[in-house]
């Protein structure tokens, strides 16, 4: 039984493309492990609650101020993309100016301080369950859009799980049960330096308030709990940091931190010509993962994010995932599909019985042929390996592979398909119906179409 949690995203705003690779990633990684053997558990961890959220909120309720004629100076460390304007009208439509409160709050010069303090004060005049009102507005709308791209995309998860959910609390308790815990400053510690980590860590702050790191730990008690074998965690490269301390956590509960795999995968860069696209989701200078999926199509999308080690900076080439030429190797892979399906589309038209039982593959003996029987035969050893590696790019490498050595098999000189002799025909017929269906199996592990026509 195997744990993946991929994208998990904050719901602070849209997917955009950075955010798109975990997505391909985890996805054809979950479809290469099912294909291997394993049971497969797709997870997607909703950050629903914290000091992020917060500042959603208020923000949406700052933009709905002044969409009821109020001035509002809207601070430079909240979100500020059209989403933010979408989902405060939203808000007005349904309430009209019942929300409206003057904004009255100490001018901080520290960004921070001043959107802690406008935190405070929305929860203050609005209070508990018109604040919550905000929040969840902007929080259903906006992962209503994640789920929506994330299933266009080809993403589908067996469970949306709740950080709200979770009881941090019982988790600290059993890290202070053990003595691994300390009050220090008016803070509660956490001794992860005794499990290898390069610091101790606050668990909970002088306020009372848990850090992200306890509803961590917490998260990873719950899944040890479920009784996973093998917990995959996909986290973009930023977080590799954050890898030692979650694994001396689980060490202190008790737990193999064996059971436990974090994959980092570098975020993609995206150009537009020699323009790098900016994708700072505060700022709202982004390109989201819809804009990219329409512009370039699902199928470019999802192989070119996994053609690299997910440990390697990928840069998306945007003009070469929309070509129909060989260079594209999206393109070449499908077009290998699609002629083999021409050629059996032919041999109906003309009424031509075949089956691979009256096949003669002994027949089969230009180098051509015995090419690409050889990278046929390869294809359950790279399926494994792959797997058991965690290298979905593997399996592009192989397929590229097949569809070159099929594409140099059709081209060859004297080497047509459908010809007189019928043993001959018949064997190179169940050599291509091979080709076909080892591109069909690989193509869809990866979430791409394999065309019929093109």
């Amino acid at each position: 039984k195997v744990m993946i949690e991929f994208v998990s995203a904050n719901p602070t705003g849209p997917l955009h493309v950075g955010h798109g690779r975990g997505a391909a990633y985890g996805a054809v990684l979950a479809n290469l492990l099912a294909t291997a053997g394993f049971k497969v558990h797709k997870e997607y961890y909703v950050n629903d609650a914290g000091r992020q959220m917060n500042i959603l909120a208020t923000s949406v309720w700052l933009r709905y101020l002044e969409l009821c004629g109020d001035t509002v100076t809207f601070p430079t460390n909240g979100y500020q993309g059209d989403y933010i304007w979408d989902i405060a009208a939203n808000l007005h439509r349904t309430n009209a100016d019942a929300l409206r409160y003057p904004v009255d709050v100490e001018q901080y010069e520290d960004k921070e301080l001043l959107m802690d303090a406008l935190i405070k004060h929305c929860q203050d005049v609005l209070g508990k369950e018109a604040y919550q009102l905000v929040f969840q507005k902007g929080l259903s709308i906006i992962l209503n859009d994640i789920r929506h791209d994330l299933e266009q995309f080809g993403v589908d998860y067996d469970e949306w799980f709740s950080e709200s959910s979770l009881d941090a609390q019982q988790a600290i308790d059993q890290l202070k049960a053990t003595g691994h815990t300390y009050d220090k400053d008016g803070a509660l510690w956490f001794r992860s330096t005794d499990f290898g980590d390069e610091k101790d860590r606050v668990l909970v702050r002088e306020n009372g308030q848990f850090t992200y790191f306890a509803t961590d730990i917490a998260y990873h008690q719950n899944k040890l709990a479920r009784g996973f074998d093998q917990i995959i965690n996909i986290w973009g490269a930023d977080h590799h940091g954050y890898v030692s301390r979650v694994k001396a956590a689980m060490t202190a509960l008790g737990a193999d931190e064996k059971r436990l795999t974090v994959l980092l995968v570098q975020f993609a860069t995206l150009y537009r010509g020699k323009e790098r696209l900016q994708m700072s989701t505060r700022s709202g200078q982004f390109v989201t993962l819809r804009e990219l999926r329409e512009e370039v199509g699902r199928d470019a999308a999802r192989y070119f994010y996994i053609q690299r080690k997910s440990e390697q900076h990928l840069n998306f080439d945007l003009a070469l995932a929309k070509l129909s030429k060989k260079v594209n190797p999206v393109y070449y892979i499908q077009y290998a599909h699609t002629r083999i399906a021409s050629v059996f589309r032919t041999l109906q038209e003309r009424a031509i019985v075949w089956t691979h039982k009256t096949s003669n593959l002994a027949r089969l003996e230009s180098e051509y042929e015995q090419s690409l029987l050889v990278t046929l035969s390869h294809y359950p050893e790279v399926i494994e390996m792959a797997a058991q590696a965690y290298e979905p790019h593997q399996l592009t490498y192989y397929l590229h592979h097949v569809a070159e050595n099929f594409h140099a098999c059709y081209d060859a000189p004297n080497h047509k398909i459908l010809i007189e002799d019928e043993e001959l025909r018949n064997a190179r017929l169940s050599l291509i119906a091979a080709t076909q269906h080892v591109l069909r199996n690989g193509l869809t592990i990866i979430g791409v179409e394999a065309k019929e026509v093109m």
